[in-house]
């Protein structure tokens, strides 16, 4: 038997991918071998599935089986999500995940005194300072929202928008003000890349530490930690422009940012930064814990074995 001329292929590390794409109107599935995009005239558009981190798809979309399977074989994200993507439907969970990391972060999460540490860790990465002493959680997740608005108001103030409050009615989008709009969608972009950063890490969205009873509470507390840094101050920058198609401004400056500030590159560590925080013996990993590979090793005997 020849020794085969090239190595194993083995999954792109999430920070040297595509932070994301969006497709909207199109049949997802793979052809002679490549992901494509089949639009309603048959013309086909590749995608480089094994270098992007997390795909959203927006209304109009249809996916096939063997679509979803490649995507989860290499460790991209699939996300349906609502027109501009202001809603978030549901996610895929590519391989990786792994019981060792979410007990971990279970254990955490349940334990006050941890979980606290945690929060307070989270704080400090987002507002560059230590949290005041002695604050619940809930009395932090009270301050940091007042900070939020003040950051809000000062952004709105810089780039001379006006700002009245962060509202808006997913059911009629097209109601909301152009601030609104341009900071739902920025927002959607942050919360793609960090729930596909947080699965390929092997942690649970889910389990949150300051937002809790949601099925992306720790996306949301991973993601507030770069949001004011990223997404946010471009959301108002795209706003001072009124543009016309402010979602579509707005998605193409964050990728910049994005790449820019290689955020992809941060999110793992950071995580991982926060969690340590908690001062809390990390389990091993089980004796039979495998990472993801490309393709699964399957061979004759072992059918549905996942090796």
């Amino acid at each position: 038997m020849t020794t085969p001329m090239l190595p194993p292929l083995k999954a792109l590390p999430i920070k040297d991918r595509i932070s994301v794409i969006y497709i909207e109107k199109g049949n997802l599935d793979v052809i002679d071998g490549a992901f494509v995009v089949v639009d309603k005239t048959g013309v086909r558009t590749h995608i480089p599935i094994g270098t992007v981190a997390c795909l959203m798809l927006e209304p109009g979309t249809r996916v096939s089986h063997s679509s979803v399977v490649l995507a989860a074989r290499v460790g991209c994200l699939l996300v349906w999500i609502g027109e501009a993507g202001v809603r978030l439907y549901a996610a895929g969970q590519p391989g990786g995940a792994r019981s060792d990391r979410l007990l971990y972060q279970a254990k955490l999460a349940l334990d006050d005194s941890a979980r606290l540490k945690v929060v307070r860790k989270m704080y400090a990465l987002r507002f560059k300072e230590e949290p005041p002493e002695r604050r619940s959680v809930e009395q932090l997740r009270g301050i940091e929202g007042v900070r939020v608005r003040k950051t809000y108001e000062l952004l709105a103030h810089q780039y001379g928008v006006e700002w009245k409050r962060r509202n808006y009615d997913h059911t009629e989008w097209e109601s909301g003000d152009v601030p609104n709009r341009c900071l739902s969608s920025a927002t959607a972009c942050i919360y793609g890349i960090c729930e596909a950063a947080i699965l390929a890490a092997g942690y649970a969205p889910a389990v949150g530490f300051i937002h809790t009873g949601k099925p992306q509470s720790f996306v949301y507390d991973v993601a507030d930690i770069f949001k004011s840094d990223t997404v946010v101050p471009v959301a108002f920058r795209i706003a001072a422009k009124n543009p016309r198609n402010p979602e579509r401004e707005v998605r193409l400056a964050c990728r910049d940012a994005f790449r820019q500030s290689h955020l992809l590159d941060k999110i793992i560590p950071t995580i991982e930064e926060v969690l340590a925080a908690g001062e809390i013996e990390r389990p091993k990993a089980h004796e039979e814990a495998v990472e993801m590979a490309i393709p699964n090793k399957e061979g004759i005997g072992d059918a549905g074995y996942r090796g």
